[in-house]
């Protein structure tokens, strides 16, 4: 069975983050059709990176699109190979004037938080508030992540909220849903999504 990395990764969005309530302000943008999905090669870092700033240059003179998830594929699919082209796109941008006006988050199908309390042959459920099918930089507005977090309260409790969600819904019920979003055939809407 073949799957699109930019259609799973916008079924992921729907039928994982929206569905799980992850992100509150994932479905306002969703249903607006104002996510980009744009798939990038990563096994060379100066042509992944180029592209990263070519985003940010994209988000600048298109107001309409509010976010930009950057679907990595291939090679990014070791998990501390990601966080060193994590590092190196947050450093570029950095340099490139755009520290305060876009921010990098990462997702990955093997992610880890620091704290993460897996072990040897047991994973941690709240770690799955950050995996994903593909690896991914989901590029963000700093100004409307500033503005949607005003309008929620207490935003500083979705990270717990969501991984108390998980722990209690455990690794199973986790792994079973995300592989059956990575596993769905594609549809024939995929022309249609921006971005494609």
């Amino acid at each position: 069975m073949t799957t699109h990395p930019l259609e799973t990764t916008r079924r992921w969005v729907r039928d994982w983050v929206m569905a799980q309530d992850l992100c509150p302000f994932a479905a306002a943008e969703f249903e607006r059709e104002r996510i980009r999905y744009r798939q990038l090669d990563a096994a060379d870092d100066a042509t992944l990176l180029m592209a990263v700033i070519e985003e940010c240059e994209h988000l600048e003179q298109h107001q309409d699109t509010e976010t930009t998830l950057l679907v990595l594929t291939p090679g990014a699919e070791d998990f501390f190979t990601f966080l060193d082209k994590l590092d190196m796109a947050e450093r570029l941008m950095i340099s490139e004037g755009y520290e305060g006006v876009y921010q990098l988050a990462s997702f990955h199908p093997d992610y880890l938080f620091g704290d993460s309390q897996a072990t040897p042959g047991h994973e941690d459920a709240a770690d799955y508030t950050n995996r994903s099918p593909f690896p991914l930089f989901h590029l963000l507005r700093e100004t409307s992540l500033e503005a949607a977090l005003a309008r929620f309260p207490h935003p500083e409790r979705i990270p717990e909220r969501n991984q108390a969600h998980l722990r209690q819904q455990g690794v199973t019920w986790c792994r079973q849903i995300q592989d059956a979003i990575a596993s769905e055939t594609p549809s024939s809407r995929l022309g249609e999504w921006p971005g494609l």
